[in-house]
């Protein structure tokens, strides 16, 4: 769209005070098209055969040819016998030239009458104006569904984040870029998608309604079951203990993408309920995950901004470079000169005090080591790998056997946030069934990210399940990519219903 269209002022750009004079004209519109028998609304079908994209990207080839699209009118510039219109289907926005001698009479008469925010179709001929923007010469109109409220203002558009998120669909309409950004995040599940399937990794789906909620650290949603009567929680991780049970089961190789729930504290890195992906890998390692990640993460990457690098909270990450190894005890110390293996709880506390850093003061020792590490984390760019988490922040992974205080785990770590979660599958149901037991004391003592004890899993281990990696990501890594808001990476966030 030229510079000149950009600037043009939409002739129904009006203060919010007239919307209702507004929406009683175009309701006389519409009644007045209905009495002269042209109802849009009985339209059932128009054959498109082409989108602005195509016609734009493949000028030469379109040059002259016959096009039909259909889209959102969203500006005019009135030349008296003849118009520039500008229309915005799915893949962008091209401007058409309507005249009255390319069409009937009655036809124009009726055009000129219809709205900004219709929906309308144009056939015609492609053809660049003298100032070099491909358009299209009409000589076919159709008006395929009335616009009766008046689009936002074009050039202030929607700035109330409340509004926005409520009425996503106007956000859409008028902003570009938004657009976009989903078309990139379908690209980013689709790369996982493609890329674990390329591996020989088998899709599966697990419940999403659970007796336990197991699998992760995390408050559930709960909710009662009629026909069964008996209480499930909403799942919290992607079938983590569901495809373990697969890899008891033979199957060495199995992934899921889909929606899990955490009756947690809203920010703009957490939502309570999001799409996530976990893999298990049998006869893995944590060294295994980390190499497939970083490939995994860089062709994520590529293919949502085209190249290897992006801008996010204030970081410039670089996927292609050398990833760094963060060790977990030794960072903390040498941050924050505390050793979590020596220090007690007061010492602790006090560190977080002179931190300034708001906690819980019923914590347990090991979730206010966890607060500490965030207050690390902030300030690490990435990308990396966090290694060397306490066991007690953990009880699913396997024991490092070096130092079996510690887990073999990892976290991907980019701009100062946890970016994926991957560990070396506990697969002992003895000292599994020891670490549910601590979990149940931390659970009794308030800790409300305690893990369930979950019988039906241990029973599952006794029969023997293979050494293995497993590791989640979910769709912050995608909203960091982006560099917003999570929510803002929701197409239609929860919302509290209006008051």
């Amino acid at each position: 769209m030229s510079d000149e269209n950009n600037n043009l002022q939409n002739e129904t750009q009006i203060n919010e005070n007239d919307y209702n004079e507004q929406e009683k004209i175009r309701r006389e519109k519409l009644a007045e098209l209905i009495e002269n028998g042209n109802n849009p609304y009985f339209i059932t079908k128009y054959e498109v055969d082409s989108d602005t994209k195509q016609i734009i990207e493949n000028f030469e080839e379109s040059e002259g040819k016959d096009v039909k699209i259909a889209g959102r009118l969203m500006s005019r510039r009135n030349m008296g016998k003849a118009n520039f219109i500008n229309i915005a289907d799915f893949h962008g926005i091209i401007q058409a030239y309507v005249r009255l001698d390319d069409v009937s009479e009655e036809k124009y008469m009726q055009f000129k009458k219809w709205d900004i925010g219709d929906i309308i179709g144009i056939n015609g001929k492609v053809f660049k104006t003298k100032t070099g923007e491909v358009s299209i010469h009409a000589y076919g109109i159709d008006l395929l569904s009335k616009s009766l409220v008046p689009l936002p203002e074009k050039f202030h558009g929607l700035k109330d984040a409340e509004i926005k998120f409520r009425q996503r669909y106007l956000d859409l309409i008028m902003n570009r870029e938004v657009k976009d950004m989903f078309v990139k995040k379908q690209l980013f599940w689709e790369t996982v998608r493609n890329f674990m399937s390329e591996k020989g990794f088998l899709e599966v789906e697990t419940p999403v309604l659970e007796v336990n909620s197991g699998g992760a650290a995390a408050t559930p949603f709960k909710t009662h079951h009629n026909a069964l009567d008996i209480d499930v929680f909403l799942r919290i991780s992607m079938g983590e203990l569901w495809q373990k049970k697969l890899l008891v089961a033979g199957f060495e190789k199995t992934f899921e993408i889909g929606r899990q729930f955490r009756n947690e504290g809203m920010s703009n890195e957490h939502l309570q309920d999001y799409t996530q992906m976990e893999f298990y890998w049998a006869y893995a390692d944590c060294r295994d995950g980390m190499e497939l990640v970083k490939e995994l993460y860089r062709k994520i990457t590529k293919a949502v901004t085209g190249g290897s690098k992006f801008i996010s909270h204030g970081f410039e990450i670089d996927m292609d470079k050398e990833w760094v190894l963060y060790d977990f005890e030794d960072i903390i110390k040498s941050r924050l000169d505390i050793g979590i293996y020596d220090a007690n709880i007061k010492q602790l506390k006090s560190k977080l005090d002179e931190l300034h850093v708001a906690y819980d003061p019923k914590l347990n020792y090991w979730r206010l080591v966890d607060v500490l590490w965030k207050v690390v984390r902030k300030d690490l760019s990435g990308p990396g790998f966090l290694v060397g988490q306490p066991v007690q922040l953990n009880p699913l992974p396997k024991r490092l056997e070096k130092d079996p205080r510690k887990a073999d785990q990892m976290q991907v770590i980019i701009a100062g946030s946890e970016m994926g979660n991957g560990y070396s599958e506990l697969n002992d149901p003895l000292d599994l069934e020891k670490r549910f037991r601590e979990q149940r004391i931390m659970g009794e003592a308030g800790d409300t990210e305690a893990h369930n004890h979950d019988q039906d899993f241990i029973d599952a281990l006794n029969y023997g399940m293979p050494p293995a990696f497993g590791f989640g990501v979910s769709e912050r890594l995608f909203s960091f990519i982006m560099d917003r808001p999570m929510r803002e990476c929701v197409l239609f966030p929860l919302m509290k219903p209006k008051e």
